[in-house]
């Protein structure tokens, strides 16, 4: 075959990938061998790929490739979320393009644009992480709304309510008033915002006394219903059984008293809006107070706001501050430091609101979940240091708030046959409803038509809390084969950020429907910061464009980038550069390859440095392969891929392939050669995790190969005893390499000359890498001495030291002159050292590791000073 001289990601990628789909290798079904699974953090069905979707999915394609590589059973389930909020805002506004309101439209025309969108728009993302290489099992991808998937929602829901956890309750909810609907405690997000606090007088009726509340909301006093003071505040004795009358709207409302008054904060005196605030809620039912509602769904003022009907809050805010100030009601403001509650999703100012909700009750429910990760150990999470976090908030879990206002996501089963609050029946379908409420009324003439579905949907969360156990349809058919095979799945990827949201109640639902937990490992990825350690967003303009840095790095590049990035506590460091020394390595391996390629092969005899050179590579891999295996046992995917790096960039490229490369215009042997391939193809396996185009791609062209021997379906290396013996005289024989090239360059001699060499054996290093010094360093031969060469060059290794003879001429004052700057340079050092080591306080405190570090630098310098006077005296 016709091996290119370059390596074309653009054009490889896509061959590769297609006939990887084509063999069906990243399809599995049920059989003999052990599962190894992942199930997908389902992206937006919205989405499209940023960075932390290629960092996250290029972790999970490297623990899959890496996992077939191993025999094991790897199946990877994609699957898209139809994240309720974000593609009902998304659809709203197409409809407002095209001047359609949604609320002129009946749900089922809502429900039908909503599809029309996911169609042309869902799973854009997934045809994305194609080009990244992504190995998923895309025969097995699922969508949180297709049919099987919802039923499994509504079934959980029946069952949890059946169970008495599901209950209806009048709450006070976090309000979303741009998407329009509730959000559970823990999406919301609470920022410290600079106000203002401001002091309002309210007259008490019937009397020229007044009193002054303070309060960051000025808008709210619409739904004041009372004042609250202390009964033990004496100041406030004589308003004792009075009322008062709140400014611009003049409602005459009590003045209560209630020991929850903080006669510290503000004035002592409460305003009580019953409607708008938690706290306000609980007081205004232990005194009965009227409830008044000021907001429109959108956080306008409605009717209650008088001539403020239709306008912002916030607008309001500004506008109520003037007229209390003209009618003198403002007695002044302060600045102040707040805590704002804002919505995850939208950014946009919760608005505390009472409303009917559904909530499904935790307390028990998380119990088996605090278990498994933190007395059990069954689930792990990776760093372990998030244990914490996870421990804070399922210890301080509250019921979740599982209704939305929308209509994109499963209806919430539940079918009113009355009037009343409680006149309703949950159940799977309308016709199983209809029997209960005909039980329930004793009223056999109800129809379905009498029927009415409650019109929340669920929170998008209640149907990805099932994904490992929906996707292989654990919920409706909890024997099926699928499931009991595949579950519970492997290892999980995702980001801290949703450790809550999404992992802790996949673990909840795994111990509740499965009584097991839905997977092993849990590894938290960091945010992609930029090298500024920014967040990357598309304000800042620091977020790449992900496929066009795969169009200009090649996918396998882009991967070890963003796996070279480095590590900011949990974050990573994204540089674009990286990218390119990702590509550069893609050149390296292909050019190593050609070079390998390029060699004329016969049937000769093997040199010994070849031999040897073999021996020591194949110890060097079992090595790294040992050190590769415990870092994915850490899941220190980026350690994995850095150790592979070196030994392919340096190891083999730089060291291996020098020692057996053939004299010019000479023939290799063929035993070299063979093993040089073996060894290249065990290399290309452990990479392929990591940069699976490029490895295919060199893999197929070593020699022609069936679908059967593909790379992607091969076998990972096995580990086996390995001569250690062989890489520490290597790593010496290396140095002594590396002084011969220093000398040859400090002095400018043509390595093309060949050079006598001495050594003084003083460390009884054995001869087993001679002929490869030989044949790297181009010297006649090595002559063992017990002394010193006069008229020669030096250098020391340890306490080695060897001499080059200078057969031309040199410039003896130059190098007096150089080797003498060095003397006074050592022997400065080593006085540094010998004060280190004379001082008893640091030699009584240091830890004894510190101490033998100390003393050997000691004893490297002093034979280094020994080698320069001797290389001195020679030169005189």
């Amino acid at each position: 075959m016709q091996i290119p001289s370059k390596y074309d990601a653009s054009q490889v990628e896509s061959k590769w990938y297609e006939y990887w789909m084509k063999h069906h290798f990243f399809h599995s079904e049920p059989d003999e061998r052990e599962p190894y699974t992942i199930v997908i953090p389902p992206p937006n069905v919205t989405g499209i790929l940023h960075m932390g979707h290629m960092l996250n999915n290029t972790i999970q394609d490297v623990l899959i490739r890496r996992a077939r590589l191993q025999g094991k059973n790897a199946c990877w389930v994609p699957g898209t979320d139809h994240a309720s909020i974000a593609t009902e805002a998304k659809v709203v506004a197409k409809l407002k393009e095209q001047g359609i309101d949604k609320n002129n439209l009946s749900r089922e025309e809502f429900l039908k644009h909503a599809w029309d969108w996911t169609h042309e728009y869902g799973g854009v993302i997934l045809e994305q992480l194609k080009k990244l290489g992504c190995s998923c099992d895309w025969d097995r991808t699922k969508f949180t709304m297709d049919d099987d998937m919802s039923e499994a929602v509504i079934k959980v829901f029946v069952d949890l309510y059946n169970k008495g956890l599901i209950y209806r309750g009048y709450r006070m909810v976090n309000w979303d008033p741009e998407a329009k609907t509730t959000l559970s405690d823990e999406e919301v997000i609470y920022e410290e915002r600079q106000g203002l606090l401001y002091y309002i007088k309210y007259q008490v009726e019937g009397t020229n006394d007044a009193l002054t509340i303070a309060t960051t909301r000025p808008e709210t006093i619409f739904g004041d219903t009372a004042i609250c003071i202390n009964p033990n505040d004496d100041r406030f004795k004589h308003l004792k059984g009075k009322k008062a009358i709140v400014p611009i709207c003049n409602r005459v409302i009590p003045i209560i008293e209630d020991d929850y008054v903080d006669v510290e904060f503000g004035t002592g005196c409460l305003k009580v809006t019953p409607a708008h605030d938690e706290n306000d809620k609980v007081l205004g039912e232990k005194h009965q107070l009227q409830v008044i509602d000021i907001f429109n769904d959108n956080a306008t003022l409605n009717s209650f706001g008088l001539h403020y009907e239709g306008k912002d809050r916030f607008l309001v805010r500004k506008e109520i501050q003037k007229e209390l100030e003209e009618k003198e009601h403002l007695v002044k403001t302060e600045n102040y430091l707040n805590k704002v509650g804002t919505s995850e999703r939208t950014k946009a100012v919760i608005e505390p609101r009472l409303s009917d909700q559904w909530f499904l009750k935790m307390e028990d429910l998380v119990k088996p979940a605090i278990k498994a990760v933190l007395e059990d150990g069954d689930v792990k999470l990776f760093p372990k240091k998030f244990e914490n976090t996870y421990r804070h908030w399922m210890e301080n879990i509250r019921d979740w708030n599982i209704s939305r206002q929308l209509l994109w996501g499963q209806q919430i089963p539940a079918y009113y046959y009355g009037d009343g609050k409680e006149d309703f029946v949950v159940a799977e379908t309308i016709e199983q409803a209809l029997t209960l409420a005909k039980q329930k009324t004793n009223n056999q003439q109800l129809t379905t038509n009498n029927l009415i579905q409650d019109t929340d949907a669920l929170d998008t969360w209640f149907s990805s809390w099932l994904w490992p156990i929906s996707v292989f349809d654990g919920i409706r058919y909890p024997e099926n084969k699928d499931i009991q095979y595949y579950y519970p799945t492997n290892d999980l990827v995702t980001g801290p950020d949703i450790l809550f949201f999404w992992v802790a109640r996949m673990i909840i639902a795994g111990y509740e429907y499965r009584d097991e937990k839905p997977f092993q490992n849990v590894y938290l990825t960091g945010l992609v910061r930029d090298k500024q350690r920014r967040k990357m967003s598309k304000s800042l303009g620091n977020s790449p464009d992900a496929l066009k840095l795969i169009e200009e790095f090649g996918a396998d590049g882009v991967r070890v980038g963003l796996l070279l990035s480095s590590a900011a506590g949990n974050d990573l460091l994204f540089d674009e550069a990286l990218c390119q020394q990702g590509k550069g390595f893609a050149n390296k391996i292909w050019n190593a390859f050609r070079l390998i390629q390029g060699w004329e092969v016969a049937d000769i005899e093997q040199p010994k440095s070849s031999k040897i050179a073999i021996d020591w590579f194949e110890a060097k891999f079992q090595e790294t392969l040992l050190t590769i295996e415990d870092h994915f046992s850490k899941y220190r995917i980026s350690d994995a891929l850095m150790e592979t790096y070196k030994l392919i960039w340096n190891d083999f490229c730089s060291w291996f392939l020098e020692m057996i490369k053939p004299e010019y215009q000479k023939p290799i042997d063929k035993t070299t050669y063979q093993a040089a391939i073996a060894i290249l193809e065990n290399n290309l396996k452990i990479l392929h995790p990591f940069m699976p185009f490029l490895t295919e791609d060199i893999w197929q062209y070593i020699s022609e190969r069936t679908p059967k021997e593909a790379l992607i379906i091969s076998k990972w290396p096995k580990s086996v005893n390995y001569n250690k013996a062989l890489i520490s005289e290597f790593d010496f024989a290396s140095e002594v390499v590396s002084g011969i090239r220093n000398i040859r360059k400090e002095k400018n001699i043509p390595f093309k000359d060949a050079i006598q060499f001495s050594v003084i054996n003083n460390e009884n290093v054995t001869s087993t890498f001679d002929e490869v010094i030989v044949k790297l360093g181009n010297i006649e031969s090595i002559n063992y001495t017990t002394q010193a060469i006069e008229g020669a060059l030096t250098f020391r290794v340890k306490s080695n030291e060897y001499f080059i003879p200078m057969a031309g001429a040199i410039d003896i004052e130059t190098e007096i002159k150089k080797l003498t700057e060095e003397l006074n340079y050592t022997e400065g050092f080593l006085k540094s050292v010998q004060n280190k080591l004379s001082n008893e306080r640091f030699v009584a405190g240091a830890p004894e590791q510190v101490i033998t570090n100390e003393r050997n630098k000691e004893a490297d310098a002093l034979a280094k000073i020994e080698t320069i006077k001797a290389s001195l005296q020679s030169l005189k």
